[in-house]
């Protein structure tokens, strides 16, 4: 299939692309070979390494890890979501006195990473007087900050790439910029910009790993506490493999759960398959923008 970047690829081309793929998987299959022969030369798979992991009290510990991560990340997901939906709101007016302080905003919190975020909410708030800031509640606001800048330039590339006469239509039938906005344009930009925001709240939840710079007990900070128990043979090793299985699959979970939002939006729930969507008629949409549902004209 030819594509507005690239021809379809001759026959000499596929044997090519072939070749050049079995040599990528025969490197990528020695490198991991070679990790895992060192791996084995410097015991790290001996019992003794591993023996820590066979206690109840360590997986109470990893479950309350990662209960404190979870716990993060959907505190930084949801506030992070309606702070992007209210930044893109304010960066998308008509008028340039809003216009350009949330732009300004959202530019300043794109550029700065979240681990100076995230120390400059724990470690500079506290002298101001806000004694509230604990590594969680560090962790959340940066992670929001960060997340919810980030989002309202998905929103407002999503909105830009919808037919402009959507919005013309609704304005010239007396819909004011809230209502096309709430109505139109958010609803359609979300479901097409969906895969780019769960893309992004799964980059939410790995930088909660960032937290233990900041003494946040989540996964990554237990693994460091394991990994000096000379006890058991200092096995940071296998505390990152068992806390890097964790995130990989908390990741693959977040990406189902995605696709399976995706799939349910493309189709119309509301109305059975064999029965057309009803007509929406100007008059009604006139009663939605002044509150009456039916189309009526209020008393």
């Amino acid at each position: 299939m030819s594509s507005v970047l690239f021809d379809t690829p001759g026959p000499k081309a596929v044997v090519r692309y072939r070749w050049i793929g079995v040599a990528t998987v025969l490197v990528v299959a020695g490198i991991l070979a070679f990790i895992v022969f060192r791996f084995i030369e410097t015991g790290q798979f001996t019992a003794s390494k591993w023996k820590l992991f066979t206690f109840p009290r360590v997986w109470e510990q990893i479950l309350q890890a990662t209960g404190a991560t979870l716990s993060a990340f959907a505190v930084a997901a949801v506030c992070s979501v309606v702070l992007g939906l209210v930044l893109a709101i304010g960066r998308l007016s008509d008028h340039k006195i809003i216009s350009v302080p949330f732009t300004i905003f959202i530019e300043f919190f794109r550029a700065v990473p979240v681990l100076i975020l995230m120390m400059l909410m724990y470690y500079g708030l506290p002298p101001l007087g806000f004694t509230f800031v604990t590594p969680f509640v560090a962790v959340a606001i940066a992670l929001t900050l960060y997340n919810g800048a980030v989002f309202s330039e998905i929103f407002r590339a999503g909105i830009e790439s919808l037919p402009k006469g959507q919005g013309e239509a609704a304005y010239a039938i007396g819909l004011r910029k809230s209502a096309v906005l709430r109505l139109i344009l958010f609803p359609q930009a979300i479901r097409a910009m969906l895969p780019v925001i769960i893309a992004q709240l799964v980059v939410a939840l790995k930088d909660t790993a960032l937290g233990f710079l900041i003494t946040y007990q989540e996964l990554l900070y237990l693994a460091k506490q394991f990994g000096s128990q000379a006890l058991y043979g200092s096995p940071i090793i296998p505390s990152i493999i068992v806390m890097g299985s964790i995130y990989i699959v908390l990741c693959l979970i977040l990406s189902g759960v995605a696709k399976i939002v995706e799939v349910r939006t493309r189709r119309s729930p509301r109305t059975p398959k064999e029965q057309a969507a009803p007509e929406v008629t100007t008059t009604q949409l006139i009663g939605v923008q002044f509150g009456d549902q039916t189309g009526r004209p209020t008393p």
